[in-house]
């Protein structure tokens, strides 16, 4: 475990991404991106299961911007106030940019087999998508990811595989979003879309208050398959 820093492409200044090195390289790099809770405990805990997979974990810090370090939790009304209001003020297409720069670097690193994609989470799960329509990353896995249905106009520039996860009882992606993603990405033999019948929104959030165990399982098994197919 380490942090490397990332200069971004804007030349506005450059950003920290913590890193979680697999027992044996040379390997693929997955570039984690967080939810609005910052690069906490949760995504620090994920980097270390994706690295027990075998890939590199990058987890690049999104909200530095804003405020470097962030690490907020679930657990209480005033850390979700502040999250709302990081993600209200964050700069999605900057973060984008960001996460192209990640995915460069990580690409690079000692042990890196230059294969490198993303997986992210809520807000990461939107950007997942967006990387997977507006960069070059090997493989992009969304993880319920919000406002996913106003970006559809964007999947013909989809060209690696792209796997989305969503949650049935989803508040923040209602049952008609479900629908419209459903409709838009059948039949892209690129695209595979699931969804999960009794989980809520952050399913897959290590001791999140919505974990639904089943579903994390099932989910976390698909993503660690489209991982290693694209990045071995």
């Amino acid at each position: 475990m380490s942090n490397i820093t990332v200069k971004a492409t804007d030349g506005s200044g450059s950003f920290d991404a913590y890193v979680v090195e697999p027992t044996k390289t040379p390997a693929g790099a997955v570039v984690l991106i967080q939810e609005i809770f910052g690069v906490n405990d949760s995504m620090r805990y994920m980097a270390c299961q994706v690295a027990d997979l075998g890939f590199i974990a990058v987890v690049p810090d999104l909200f530095w911007r804003l405020e470097p370090g962030v690490n907020l939790t679930d657990k209480s009304e005033a850390e979700w106030q502040k999250a709302f209001d990081l993600m209200n003020r964050f700069d999605q297409d900057k973060g984008v940019e960001d996460l192209k720069a990640t995915l460069a670097a990580a690409r690079t690193l000692p042990g890196s087999n230059g294969h490198a994609g993303t997986m992210g989470y809520c807000l990461g799960g939107r950007l997942a998508f967006m990387m997977a329509t507006r960069s070059d990353a090997d493989v992009n896995v969304s993880y319920y990811g919000v406002g996913i249905d106003g970006l559809l106009g964007e999947l013909p520039n989809v060209k690696k595989p792209l796997l989305i996860h969503i949650a049935a009882l989803d508040k923040y992606v209602p049952g008609e979003a479900q629908a419209k993603i459903l409709a838009a990405t059948k039949g892209n033999p690129l695209i595979h879309t699931h969804i999960y019948a009794n989980a809520d929104h952050a399913f897959a959030r290590a001791n999140g208050v919505h974990w639904h165990g089943l579903s994390a399982a099932i989910a976390n098994g698909r993503s660690a398959e489209a991982l290693a197919a694209a990045l071995a």
